[in-house]
């Protein structure tokens, strides 16, 4: 199926609007929040490579998608990439417990503390869609003293992200779910608020006109 110009152009807007765009400074971990997307582990062992800390941590059990379908929790596989990049085994944390963003941060903090690593800075990765919601997320559910978050994502454009395991129409559905779940969730204090333009909003409206509904919150 191909999108109209125009559902394209809308979806293009909602995909900026998640993308942070922080500059990256040294930090004293990496964070790689599981999923299906295997891009998301190259992005986080490129990181590494290039010194932007001194541990790699995967963190991921099983999701939605990939629950029956992979053999090995999404942490482990993630870390397999990772090592196969380049990254020493021994640099590398794996939290392969976790089912959602809220456990990824309880467990992750949990691991660190356990190894006596100090953390005041950490570089999280995510898919690209799911930057600003990964951002909201752990500014408001970090435990402990306030530490600075930077959040990345594989760099590759809305047009080129969805591949044969994601198609431009799912992706559509799920940025718009998150995009709900950014307004919605501060006020049940899941999350940190974050602005959202009108521009912004008015293509989710008009994109769940169109059908783009599957990952909405269900009515209240």
């Amino acid at each position: 199926m191909s999108l109209s110009p125009e559902t394209t152009a809308l979806a293009q807007r909602i995909w900026n609007y998640h993308q942070l765009h922080h500059s990256l400074k040294p930090a004293s971990a990496i964070l790689v929040l599981g999923s299906h997307d295997l891009r998301v582990a190259e992005r986080g062992a490129e990181l590494f490579l290039q010194g932007y800390a001194p541990s790699l941590l995967f963190s991921g059990g099983y999701g939605r998608l990939t629950e029956g379908n992979w053999t090995q929790t999404e942490a482990e596989k993630f870390a397999q990439i990772a090592i196969d990049k380049g990254v020493p085994k021994e640099k590398i944390l794996i939290e392969n417990k976790s089912t959602n963003t809220g456990e990824n941060i309880a467990f992750s903090h949990q691991l660190l503390q356990q190894r006596n690593i100090p953390v005041d800075s950490l570089i999280l990765v995510q898919k690209p869609y799911m930057e600003r919601r990964t951002y909201a997320t752990f500014l408001q559910q970090w435990p402990g003293p306030k530490i600075n978050f930077m959040v990345t994502s594989p760099q590759i454009s809305f047009t080129d992200y969805p591949n044969e395991e994601v198609s431009v129409e799912q992706v559509i559905h799920i940025m718009l779910g998150d995009l709900q779940r950014i307004k919605v969730y501060p006020q049940k204090g899941f999350q940190a608020y974050q602005e959202i333009p009108e521009k912004v909003w008015e293509a989710f409206e008009i994109l769940k006109q169109q059908g783009f509904t599957s990952h909405l919150l269900p009515e209240e």
